[in-house]
C-alpha cells in the first residue's frame, strides 16, 4: 500500500486481546470502507501473553492495510500511542484503546467532526457498561480534572478519540499524561469536542487498588501545575511559600511579644515549633519557585509558548 495516499490512520493498542481481535478488525474495516478514503490500521501489541500477536499477524498477511507493532514488554498506552503514531501516515488519527470495548461504527461521525473544524474529538462512553466502582471513580476523576483544568468533558480519559496529526505531535503524552490529552490540547488552543460512543459489553478490568487512585490524584495535580504554572512556578510555589512564611512569622511575633511582656514561658510550646516549621517551609517553597524560574529563564529560548494556526500572505 502506498503510504503517501493514506488519509486516515487507526491506531489500536492491545493487551491480551486475543478473543476480540477478529471482531475488532472486521468492525474497523466495515466502518472505514464506507468512507471511500485510503486508510491504514496500526496495531500495537503491548507485550500480550496470549495469542493476540498471532492473530494480528494472520490478519496482516491477508490485508496490507494492517501494520503490526510488537512491544518487547508491556510499556503502557502512552508508549503504544507514541509508537503507533510514529509508524502511521494519515493526517487524521483515530485512537482506540484495548482496555475499553466500544463500537467502531462511530468512527465516521468522529472524523466528520474533524472536517467541521474541530481538532480533537473525544469519545464519551455512554452508557458505561463496566464495573460500578470503575464508573464512580471515573466520574469523580473527570469532575475533579474538569474543575481544575476548565476543560468541560464527561470522559477525559476514555481511551477513544479522533484528532488531527498536528495535535498529537504538538503535545507531550509521556507517562500518565496520556490520560489528559484533551487538557494538554486545550492548553495549545485546539478546538475540542466530544461525542457519545457505545461501550460494548465484555470483560473489564476493575480498579480496586488504592495506589491507582492515589496515582490518578497525583496525575491531576501534575497536569494542573503543567497547564497553569509550568512557565511561572514562582506564582504557585511563591504564593504558598509566602503564606506559610507569613503565618509562621505572625506566630513567632506573637510569642516574642508574649515573652517580652513576661506573660509566661514559651519554651517547649507546640505553637513555637509550629511557627518555626512554617517559616522554614515557607522559605524553602519560595526558594524552589525561584530555582524553577531560573531553570525556565535559562531555557527560555527553547520553550515555545504559542501555537500558530495559520499565516496569511
Amino acid at each position: 500500500m502506498d503510504k503517501s495516499t493514506v488519509k486516515i490512520s487507526i491506531l489500536v493498542s492491545l493487551y491480551n486481546f486475543a478473543e476480540n481481535v477478529q471482531g475488532l478488525y472486521d468492525s474497523l474495516v466495515g466502518s472505514l470502507e464506507s468512507l471511500e478514503q485510503a486508510f491504514e490500521i496500526v496495531s500495537v501489541d503491548d507485550g500480550s501473553q496470549d495469542d493476540t500477536l498471532k492473530q494480528l499477524l494472520q490478519l496482516a498477511n491477508r490485508d496490507a492495510r494492517l501494520r503490526v507493532i510488537r512491544m518487547r514488554d508491556t510499556f503502557g498506552e502512552a508508549a503504544a500511542l507514541e509508537a503507533a503514531l510514529h509508524y502511521s501516515s494519515g493526517e487524521k488519527i483515530v485512537y482506540l484503546s484495548g482496555r475499553v470495548l466500544v463500537n467502531p461504527m462511530i468512527i465516521p461521525d468522529m472524523l466528520k467532526q474533524l472536517d467541521h473544524g474541530y481538532d480533537l474529538v473525544m469519545g464519551w462512553r455512554y452508557p458505561r457498561r463496566d464495573f460500578l466502582l470503575n464508573r464512580a471513580i471515573s466520574r469523580l476523576f473527570n469532575r475533579l480534572a474538569s474543575r481544575l483544568s476548565k476543560v468541560r468533558l464527561h470522559d477525559i480519559n476514555s481511551g477513544v478519540f479522533a484528532a488531527r496529526r498536528e495535535v498529537l505531535e504538538k503535545i507531550s503524552i509521556y507517562g500518565d499524561l496520556y490520560n489528559f490529552i484533551p487538557v494538554l490540547a486545550s492548553q495549545q488552543g485546539y478546538k475540542i469536542t466530544e461525542t457519545k460512543v457505545e461501550q460494548l459489553p465484555g470483560a473489564f478490568r476493575m480498579s480496586r487498588y488504592p495506589t491507582e487512585y492515589i496515582q490518578r490524584f497525583l496525575d491531576i495535580i501534575t497536569v494542573f501545575f503543567l497547564t497553569r504554572y509550568s512557565k511561572k512556578p514562582i506564582h504557585l510555589m511563591g504564593f504558598f511559600g509566602a503564606l506559610f512564611f507569613l503565618t509562621g512569622f505572625i506566630i513567632e511575633l506573637y510569642l516574642g511579644i508574649y515573652r517580652l511582656l513576661q506573660l509566661g514561658p514559651i519554651a517547649g510550646r507546640p505553637l513555637l515549633i509550629l511557627g518555626a516549621l512554617l517559616l522554614v517551609i515557607g522559605i524553602q517553597m519560595i526558594t524552589i519557585g525561584l530555582l524553577g524560574e531560573m531553570i525556565i529563564f535559562t531555557h527560555a529560548g527553547e520553550i515555545e509558548e504559542y501555537n500558530i494556526e495559520e499565516v496569511i500572505n
